[in-house]
């Protein structure tokens, strides 16, 4: 009865630390893969940024339209359809991007991302941002979306549209915001669709979004997330499951010596 007592005990113990090896391997694996990827994502974004601007005036290619890429485009604002895009962090402060579409000289249009500003607390005013009329240049980077921020009702149905039901408003006009407009009267919204934004505006988006980069003195921070490129982390937590799994499988081996030379020497 004993012996097969200790027979069960070192069979269990076999497979515990032979799984503990395998799992330990997979999780190295997998923190290799994801060293990887951070790699693909930085000579992305190192080969975007080196690349030649893009004039979105210039009916660009679908390849010329990668992300990270520079870009520059010339048209006219249209505040009338200004969006506030809620819950983005800078240095660990609350705030809001403003989002405008620019209407292209060919009739297409390109949204904007013009700007980050601190949400308003208390009896803090929102920036008030002038509106210039006529033609205006900006220059910026390419983006192939809105970097979406995560909803917590994530089961939401995607083909609907998160743009406020009487958004915009037809007593709304060019004319009533002809100078400045008011941050604090714009809707919030957490994500921006481009296609929900063309059926509900009836304008043709380019298929890319500019995170705007010239500087206007207009109150707004131009300073963009970028992914997580950090893959030496990667590789180092790689190698500690890498570790784990040498110690696992060694204590394994000297398990599996020590039964062997019981059954060899009863």
């Amino acid at each position: 009865m004993a012996a097969s007592h200790t027979k069960l005990l070192n069979l269990i113990a076999t497979v515990l630390l032979a799984g503990t090896a395998i799992t330990c391997i997979s999780l190295g694996r997998w923190q290799l893969s994801r060293a990887q990827e951070r790699q693909q994502i930085a000579a992305d974004i190192e080969r975007g940024r080196s690349g030649v601007a893009v004039d979105l005036n210039a009916n660009p290619t679908e390849e010329q339209l990668q992300p990270w890429r520079p870009a520059q485009a010339e048209g006219v604002w249209q505040p009338q359809f200004n969006l506030l895009l809620d819950n983005r962090n800078l240095d660990g402060k609350p705030g809001l991007w403003l989002a405008t579409p620019l209407l292209l000289s060919d009739g297409s249009a390109v949204l904007i991302l013009r700007g980050w500003f601190a949400r308003p607390i208390g009896a803090d005013i929102s920036p008030v941002i002038p509106t210039a009329s006529g033609p205006h240049k900006i220059t910026g980077e390419l983006a192939l979306r809105v970097p979406r921020l995560f909803e917590l009702w994530g089961a939401r149905d995607r083909s609907e549209s998160s743009l406020p039901v009487d958004w915009p408003r037809s007593e709304v006009t060019k004319q009533s915001i002809a100078h400045s407009q008011d941050m604090s009267t714009l809707p919030r919204l957490q994500n921006i669709d481009l296609n929900d934004l063309s059926k509900r505006l009836g304008l043709k988006f380019l298929p890319v979004v500019v995170m705007q980069k010239d500087e206007n003195n207009d109150g707004l921070k131009r300073v963009w997330p970028t992914p997580s490129i950090d893959s030496d982390k990667n590789m180092g937590y790689a190698m500690q499951w890498f570790g784990f799994a040498a110690i696992a499988v060694i204590a394994w081996l000297g398990f599996a010596w020590r039964i062997w030379r019981r059954k060899k020497n009863p």
